[in-house]
């Protein structure tokens, strides 16, 4: 079956032409990329200087002052913030410290949880645990954790690794992805998700019913890396009630036998944040390189400049931020204006939910009406009766976007994202990349960053393929989210293969081809997607 499916799309792609790629601009795009590297200079200042990038928090709005004005000193143009929104409330640490002081004294790794309060000052307590994971098991605990230092959940049994931490995409691996794939089921259905929004709706106000003074949570990482994220929202009316903090598994584990074993255990915990609600907007960061004689026509590249405030966001998305930036100024120092106008945009608002972007794409290209209220916690494409598109003039102008957003790997080939009449233009562009380990096109979907937005509505929109290395392993969401993660080898790759690719999609005499638009996508008296 599968030897079926590949035969038929290659049958359905030969039909399209390929490209002829242009060998004088792939040699100075490497000898630029290569010899003239900018890339971790970039990442030191960014990962380094500026730091974590919450969206909303004051370090989000530096970053994007700070990439507004370095792209303005690579020489691009237009260099500006774009605001969206509104997003909520933004939100920062100061301080997190949890030390155990009976039965002995102990210092413990823990950071709090995005959007919940602080504990004004030092408080001291004694540990209780429970096992909160659905609405049902609220009711066991009404009335019994007020007051209380909550350590929910049961600890976690570690085993000893039995595969690398650190690994590259086999030759396997990469022919496994050319082998189209039927659609299935998603990671989680609508209906999990309704129930997964309804719990956590319930347990915010449980939680504010009953004031416990902390809730501490494990992680399922281990060598004291944890994921941090957020509880509760940055939107109005949904903050968590209670500080909220995530510990290493080592700590909490040693905390939750003590307790298991009745043992008197006393806690001190000190959570300083602060709330901002002066400007509930957010911004994406814009930037142009101006085409020639196509410049009405644009082509796209870039990341989410936003993260979690665990570590400094460096392979979450810090790698693609600083790779799409060199990528263009790779381009742009090469000192040859592109056919078409080529523009790079930041985005902020990525980990609540492609907001920016989604953002973004709704005020440039093609907005859909407003969800209901019922549908507002469900991600856009899986909300019922999503309503046809309204297309904006900038519509039929955009040929394609690039992003990156999978770490510090290497790039190793591009998802076709279905658009089967670009997988022979991606096959020539990439013909002079493999000796950089570029190979593979797979007209295979991949989701969950940017590049969802400007698919959604029908233009082209494409992530790369990457090498794993250590992303989802080690450093995804994590603390050890920082800069010594980030390989300098892989990123001037990277930068490289995007600035070609853009390059490339600037410079060919027609723009990128379009995958049909289903029928429900069209205003009801439209029979076609606009003219380009």
């Amino acid at each position: 079956m599968k030897r079926t499916l590949v035969l038929l799309a290659l049958v359905a792609t030969s039909v399209f032409a390929a490209d002829t790629p242009d060998p004088m601009m792939q040699n100075r795009i490497r000898q630029e990329g290569f010899r003239n590297s900018k890339v971790m200079e970039t990442a030191e200042e960014l990962m380094d200087f500026v730091g974590p990038r919450l969206t909303g928090s004051p370090n989000m709005k530096r970053a994007n002052e700070w990439t507004r004005d370095k792209l303005t000193a690579f020489g691009l143009t237009n260099a500006h913030l774009e605001s969206w929104g509104p997003f909520g409330r933004g939100w920062s640490y100061e301080e997190c410290t949890v030390r155990m002081t009976a039965p002995d004294v102990a210092q413990l790794w823990a950071l709090p949880r995005a959007w919940t309060p602080g504990t004004n000052g030092v408080i001291t307590g004694k540990p209780v645990r429970v096992k909160i994971e659905t609405v049902e098991d609220i009711e066991k605990y009404r009335g019994k954790l007020a007051g209380k230092i909550v350590l929910n959940g049961d600890p976690r049994e570690l085993k000893p690794h039995d595969q690398a931490q650190f690994s590259r995409a086999t030759d396997k691996m990469l022919s496994d992805l050319q082998t189209y794939e039927l659609p299935g089921k998603p990671r989680f259905t609508r209906e999990e998700i309704v129930k997964r929004n309804a719990f956590r709706k319930a347990l915010t106000k449980f939680l504010g019913e009953e004031k416990p003074l902390v809730m501490i949570d494990s992680d399922s990482a281990d060598f004291g890396n944890f994921h941090v994220q957020g509880a509760g929202t940055q939107k109005d009316g949904e903050s968590y009630p209670v500080p909220s903090i995530v510990m290493s598994t080592e700590h909490y584990n040693r905390l939750a036998r003590l307790v298991d074993l009745k043992k008197d255990v006393t806690l001190e915990v000190n959570v300083k944040t602060t709330y901002y609600d002066d400007d509930k907007n957010a911004y994406n960061t814009i930037a142009e390189i101006p085409g020639s004689d196509k410049k009405g026509e644009i082509v796209m590249l870039g990341g989410h400049l936003d993260s979690w405030h665990g570590g400094t966001g460096a392979t979450d998305n810090g790698a693609g931020v600083v790779v799409a930036m060199e990528a263009a100024r790779i381009i742009k120092a090469i000192g040859i204006a592109p056919k078409r106008t080529i523009r790079i945009a930041l985005w902020s608002g990525e980990e609540e939910g492609l907001l920016g972007s989604r953002a973004y794409v709704s005020e440039h290209f093609a907005s859909r009406p407003e969800p209901t209220a019922a549908e507002r916690d469900i991600p856009a494409a899986m909300r019922a009766n999503a309503g046809p598109l309204t297309f904006k003039p900038e519509h039929a102008k955009l040929s394609a976007y690039f992003n990156l957003d999978n770490g510090t790997g290497k790039i190793r080939g591009v998802y076709a994202q279905e658009n089967y009449a670009v997988a022979p233009i991606f096959q020539s562009w990439i013909e002079p990349l493999k000796d950089l380990g570029v190979t593979t096109v797979t007209e295979r979907n991949t989701g969950s960053t940017d590049h969802v937005s400007f698919d959604g509505v029908g233009l082209p929109g494409f992530q790369f393929i990457q090498d794993e290395v250590e992303y989802e392993q080690r450093t995804h969401h994590t603390n050890y989210d920082v800069y010594d993660r980030l390989q300098r080898e892989d990123l001037m790759q990277a930068a490289v293969v995007m600035a070609t690719f853009v390059w490339e999609a600037a410079n060919r005499p027609e723009m990128m081809p379009r995958k049909p638009l289903a029928k429900s996508d069209l205003p009801a008296a439209t029979t076609a997607v606009p003219k380009k």
